[in-house]
């Protein structure tokens, strides 16, 4: 794909004539294709902004005048045109650039992001503090309709006519967030062209313009000029098409949403007789349970494809709520469901429910509130990197009274944890809410039905034990599938599905019966459930060797996820050495 536009910047771009510019766009367009075809990623929100990115480029003097993409998986166009071009095909790949973007990658990735609804408040802070300092740039906030919904983006635009900072937010509206755009500012924003009464944002002293064709590169250019030449804070209003210049994405533009690998000439996906994924083997065990118990609901903001929730919507309409890009409503509006008898499912990705914290300690557990906490892409999640991975829940969630964590270690356990809770709930013993974190990606199953009995609450299993043994492995979620690799040695291993509470009977059996325990979980260290584990063995008088296995106090970067179970130690190979090398040192 040999073109002019190789070594492509900011600078150069803003030489280009008219002509030239709509070259480049398509040509933008055929990189990417091309590279996500093979590498995988988001897709259809990058083709989408491709001439709002050249325009943005083209007008404001970037990287001095600041552009936040909010969520970021638009931004590959931004990073073809600001000099990565010739590593583009290392995205998101390990030591690749990432898929988000990264401040210490390219100065014109001006904010790191990777969850929605930041960019407005990032920009005025920026803007703000380049008043400060007596200069006049200008911070372009690009946020979709379904981000602007967040809570953050109202309390950015409830503040942002009074600091009169120079900050630009253009709201790409194409009905569309991973899922078809939800709630009543979606109906307004369809029919603000024909509203008689006052404009929303217009209210709040925020200058609108709008409804720009966000494919018109030449009413962008005079749309951003004329912001350019203003002061304060404005809304530019553009309609886009999300997949925009490839057929398959703009027709089925959830898909799409991130495709995987696909033919990039036709846009036909490159599909097999794949396993059954960990939110399939969810989704069908959610409509199992609803079927007898009635109060079981679910809530999910904004990801009912991304859970498999659109399964439980198809059997339970009435009992299914999609509540928007909103994290923190969605637990809320969960707890208030608790309250009058229902049993709710909030479906969480582990990285979105870090957004959400403060509601899940005051609003569910502080009232012992009975409410499942579906923890989805709980561990490494891989080429979505740092910003997504799913580490940082056991620790955040085992430290708050009235909660309960459990991770099962495969498809059939998540139904059994399911179905415990289930059960705990329709015999009033239920007091509290409870975490079910499980994995992204493959079951390694192709079927999958319903079936298992309940979990023996608070009890760990046995899965290798003898009389001679020294080293007890201790392990939680699906890691607890080395322990059959490892029974070779002469180790014992215990499977914990319950992270909390833990199994204080076993725990005693374990300080006097061993000379060494290891823990292996799939989470962070600091704060982390083997650390609780050991804390607990040493009240007991465990005087034996302890190590706990996990991530080590870094963020992880992306990549395939063997990869980055090497990286930090995760791997097979690595728990087997760790495991020697105790087993030498208690000879």
């Amino acid at each position: 794909m040999k073109t002019g536009f190789q070594n492509l910047s900011p600078q150069t771009l803003r030489s280009l004539k008219d002509e030239e510019l709509l070259s480049l766009t398509n040509y933008l367009r055929e990189r990417i294709i091309h590279v996500v075809a093979k590498r995988g990623g988001h897709l259809g929100a990058s083709l989408g902004v491709v001439e709002l990115t050249v325009a943005l480029h083209k007008v404001f003097d970037t990287p001095d005048d600041g552009i936040v993409f909010d969520v970021g998986h638009q931004i590959y166009a931004h990073k073809l045109i600001t000099g990565r071009d010739e590593v583009f095909d290392t995205l998101r790949t390990f030591n690749g650039i990432s898929g988000f973007p990264k401040r210490e990658e390219s100065i014109y990735d001006s904010f790191g992001t990777g969850h929605s609804s930041t960019s407005i408040s990032a920009a005025m802070g920026m803007a703000v503090a380049n008043q400060l300092a007596h200069k006049n740039n200008h911070f372009i906030a690009v946020i979709g309709d379904a981000s602007i919904v967040g809570g953050m983006a109202f309390e950015a635009l409830n503040h942002i006519a009074e600091t009169r900072a120079n900050v630009i937010v253009v709201l790409n509206d194409n009905n569309m967030g991973i899922d078809p755009s939800t709630g009543s500012l979606k109906q307004y924003l369809n029919q603000i062209e024909d509203l008689n009464y006052p404009n929303f944002f217009e209210s709040l002293g925020i200058a609108y313009t709008g409804v720009i064709d966000g494919h018109n590169l030449e009413e962008l250019i005079t749309a951003f000029q004329d912001a350019k030449s203003k002061k304060g804070p404005q809304l530019i209003h553009i309609r886009t098409i999300k997949g925009k210049g490839l057929a398959q994405a703009e027709a089925d533009q959830i898909t799409y949403h991130a495709p995987g690998k696909f033919e990039p000439t036709t846009g036909e996906r490159i599909t097999s007789n794949e396993p059954l994924k960990y939110q399939d083997v969810f989704a069908r065990s959610m409509v199992h349970l609803g079927e007898n118990e009635q109060r079981l609901v679910a809530v999910s903001p904004a990801m009912l494809s991304g859970s498999g929730l659109h399964l439980f919507k198809e059997a339970y309409p009435e009992r299914t709520f999609d509540v928007g890009i909103a994290e923190q409503h969605a637990v809320t509006f969960s707890a208030g469901l608790a309250t009058e008898g229902l049993l709710p499912v909030c479906h969480l990705y582990s990285t979105f429910l870090q957004r959400a914290y403060d509601q899940i300690i005051h609003d569910v557990a502080l009232q012992k509130l009975p409410v499942i906490f579906a923890i989805d892409r709980a561990g490494i999640v891989g080429e979505d990197g740092p910003t997504h991975h799913g580490m940082f829940d056991i620790s955040a969630l085992r430290s708050i009274p009235n909660f309960t964590l459990l991770a099962p270690k495969g498809p059939e356990e998540l139904y059994q944890c399911l179905k415990t809770v289930v059960e705990q709930f329709q015999s009033g013993e239920l007091l509290g809410p409870v975490g079910i974190r499980y994995p992204r990606g493959s079951a390694d199953i192709f079927d999958f039905t319903p079936k298992g009995n309940a979990l023996k609450w608070g009890k760990a299993i046995a899965i290798n034990q003898s009389n001679e043994a020294r080293i007890a492995l201790l392990s939680t979620g699906t890691l607890s599938a080395y322990a059959e690799e490892l029974s070779t040695y002469a180790v014992d291993s215990y499977h914990f599905p319950f992270i909390k509470p833990l199994d204080a009977e076993l725990l005693n059996h374990i300080s006097k019966h061993y000379k060494a325990v290891i823990t292996l979980e799939e989470g962070a260290i600091e704060g982390s459930w083997g650390q609780g584990i050991i804390y607990q063995l040493n009240s007991l008088g465990f005087k034996g060797e302890a190590k706990c296995l996990g991530a080590s106090d870094q963020f992880i970067p992306q990549g395939k996820v063997d990869e980055l179970y090497r990286h930090i130690g995760l791997d097979l190979t690595s728990v087997e050495q760790v495991l020697k090398d105790t087993l030498d040192r208690l000879v």
